[in-house]
C-alpha cells in the first residue's frame, strides 16, 4: 500500500521510451524533456542518442533526469533524430553496463535502443548468439534484442530483420530504436507495453505515455498498435505503419492504468484519471462502507478516492472526501533504509496523517494495492494512533497473488501477503477494521475491454507467455499476418 515509487509496499515501475524526427531542429532537448515527463516510470538511469546523418552520439548515465544531463551533454547531442530513455531495472544489472539507450556498431551501420518490458527467454537466444561469435557487455535483455536486430540487418532489409526479431523473441516490449538516421517503434504483439505516436510542429514523436508528447505542446496521433512497427519518416514528414504480427486477443498491463501511468496520460484509448475515477466509483459499489470520511493514500489513491467519494454522495451516504495524509517528497526510499526500525521511521516521515480530519472518526483509506502488506500496517496504525474510530482500508485492484515476469519489479511469490492468505487474513494482518480488494471483471469494465484482452498474471497466476514452472492462459504460439494499416503497406512474408 502507499506509492509504491518511494515506499517499500508497492510494485516499482518498469521503464520509459521516446523517440523523435524532427525537420532539421536538434533532437536533444525535446528528448530531454520528453524524460522528464516520463521520470516516473525510472530512476536509476536515463540516456540520449542522437544521429547528425554522419555519426551517432551517446550520452548515457546513472541518476535521474535532472542529474544526467547538463548543457554541454545536450549540445554535443547533434542531429535531428534521436531515442531516450529511463529505467527502472527488472531484468539486468544495477549500473552502467544495462543504462539505456544501448548503442551497437555493426557492419552495415549503427544501432540505438531503448526497451520498456522484459523477456522471458533472454537467456536462451543469448547463448544462441555468443555461439555464434557475438560478445555481450551487460546481462541485460535489451542487448539481446540489439545483437540479434543486428544479425538480421546484415541481410535483410529494415522492416523483414525487425519482423524476424520480433518472431525470436517472447514477452514484454516496446522498443524505440535507432538505425543510422531512422527512428522506429515497436510494441509486442500482445500490447503488453505502451506506446503511442504524437505529432509535433515539426516532426514526430514515440512515447511510452501521451504526457512526454503534451509536454512538448504535441498531438496525440494514436497508439501504435500490437504487433505493430512504426517508422518515422525523415525530416518529421510523417510515419509508416507495418501490422507484423496478430494476435486474437490482447495482454495490455492493467496496472498501467491503476499505478503506473501519470493521470494526465493516455493510454489505449483511455485517459488514466477518468479510468481511476471510474475504479473508484466501482469500489463503492462493490464494497462501499458508511464512514465519516474518505481518504487517499497520496498519491496513487487520489483519483480512486474522488471517485469513490462521488459514488457514496450520490447515492445519498453522508460522507466527506478529505486529504487527511500530507506527504513529505523529500524523504528517501524506504527500501534502502538499513534496518527495519529505520524503514518504519521513514513511512512516518514520508505519511503524516492530518490529526483534525481524522481524530473521533471512522476513516476509509483508498490505494491501488497492497503488495507486501507492511507499509499498510503501519499506516493503519498511524491513523489509529491520531484518534480514528475506525480504519476501513479499500484497494482499486484484485488482490496480487503471483510475481509480474513482464517488466515489473512487484516482489517474490514468498513475500506477497496474498499469495497464500484469504482477504480476512489481510485484514487482520493489517489491523483494518475491514478491507475490500476491487474485482477482475469490475477493472475490465472500467477499461472497456473483456478479460482475455489484459494480462492479469499478477492477480491470478496465469500468464500471457510461456514462462518455466507457470501457467499460461493463451498459447504461446503467434501466428504471422500481413495487415493493412493506414498508410497500406503490408508486412513482408515470411523466407
Amino acid at each position: 500500500m502507499t506509492d509504491g515509487r518511494d515506499l517499500a509496499d508497492g510494485p516499482t515501475e518498469k521503464c520509459g521510451v521516446v523517440g523523435v524526427s524532427l525537420d532539421g531542429r536538434a533532437a536533444a532537448r525535446p528528448l530531454y524533456y520528453a524524460l522528464y515527463a516520463l521520470q516516473h516510470r525510472g530512476q536509476e538511469s536515463a540516456g540520449i542518442v542522437t544521429h547528425d546523418g554522419f555519426q551517432q552520439h551517446s550520452h548515457v548515465e546513472m541518476g535521474l533526469v535532472g542529474d544526467a544531463f547538463d548543457e554541454g551533454d545536450l549540445d554535443q547531442l547533434n542531429g535531428p533524430t534521436g531515442i531516450g530513455h529511463v529505467r527502472y531495472p527488472t531484468a539486468g544489472s544495477v549500473d552502467n553496463s544495462c543504462a539505456q539507450p544501448f548503442s551497437v556498431s555493426f557492419k552495415s551501420g549503427s544501432l540505438g535502443m531503448s526497451h520498456n518490458g522484459n523477456l522471458v527467454n533472454a537467456d536462451e537466444i543469448r547463448d544462441e548468439l555468443a555461439g555464434l561469435g557475438h560478445a555481450f557487455t551487460s546481462d541485460g535483455d535489451t542487448e539481446v534484442i540489439a545483437h540479434d536486430l543486428a544479425r538480421n540487418l546484415l541481410e535483410e532489409d529494415l522492416v523483414r530483420a525487425v519482423k524476424h526479431t520480433m518472431k525470436r523473441i517472447h514477452g514484454s516490449y516496446s522498443l524505440t530504436i535507432m538505425h543510422d538516421d531512422t527512428v522506429l517503434g515497436v510494441r509486442d504483439p500482445e500490447g503488453n507495453r505502451p506506446l503511442c505516436i504524437g505529432k509535433l510542429d515539426d516532426g514526430y514523436i514515440l512515447a511510452s505515455e501521451s504526457a512526454a508528447i503534451d509536454v512538448l505542446d504535441g498531438e496525440l496521433v494514436r497508439d501504435v498498435r500490437p504487433g505493430e512497427l512504426v517508422i518515422l519518416q525523415p525530416d518529421g514528414g510523417g510515419f509508416d505503419a507495418y501490422q507484423l504480427f496478430e494476435r486474437e486477443n490482447t495482454a495490455h498491463c492493467f496496472f498501467e492504468h491503476v499505478y503506473f501511468a501519470r493521470p494526465d496520460s493516455e493510454i489505449d484509448g483511455n485517459l488514466v484519471y477518468e479510468v481511476r475515477r471510474e475504479l473508484g466509483r466501482r469500489i463503492w459499489e462493490e464494497s462501499g462502507v458508511e464512514s465519516d470520511v474518505v481518504m487517499p493514500v497520496p498519491d496513487s489513491g487520489r483519483a480512486f478516492a474522488s471517485g469513490y467519494a462521488e459514488a457514496a454522495q450520490e447515492e445519498g451516504a453522508d460522507v466527506e472526501f478529505a486529504e487527511g495524509l500530507m506527504k513529505n517528497r523529500y524523504v528517501g526510499r524506504t527500501f534502502i533504509m538499513p534496518t527495519q526500525d529505520a524503514r518504519e521511521r521513514a513511512v512516518r516521515l514520508k505519511l503524516n496523517p492530518i490529526r483534525d480530519v481524522v481524530e473521533g472518526r471512522s476513516v476509509t483509506v483508498i490505494d491501488d494495492s497492497i503488495v507486501r502488506g507492511t507499509t499498510s500496517n503501519q499506516l493503519v496504525q498511524l491513523l489509529r494512533d491520531v484518534g480514528a474510530e475506525e480504519v476501513h482500508v479499500r484497494i482499486g485492484a484484485p488482490a496480487i497473488v503471483a510475481p509480474c515476469y513482464m517488466g515489473i519489479d512487484m516482489a517474490t511469490r514468498e513475500e506477497l501477503i496474498a499469495a497464500d492468505r484469504s482477504t480476512e487474513d489481510i485484514r487482520e494482518e493489517i489491523g483494518a477494521d475491514s478491507l475490500a480488494y476491487l474485482s477482475i471483471d469490475a477493472v475490465a469494465g472500467a477499461l472497456g475491454q473483456s478479460r482475455a484482452d489484459l494480462c492479469l498474471g499478477c492477480v491470478t497466476g496465469e500468464y500471457p507467455y510461456d514462462i518455466d514452472g507457470e501457467a499460461t492462459d493463451r498459447d504461446v504460439e503467434r501466428p504471422v499476418i500481413g495487415g493493412e494499416p493506414e498508410d497500406e503497406r503490408t508486412a513482408p512474408a515470411d523466407d
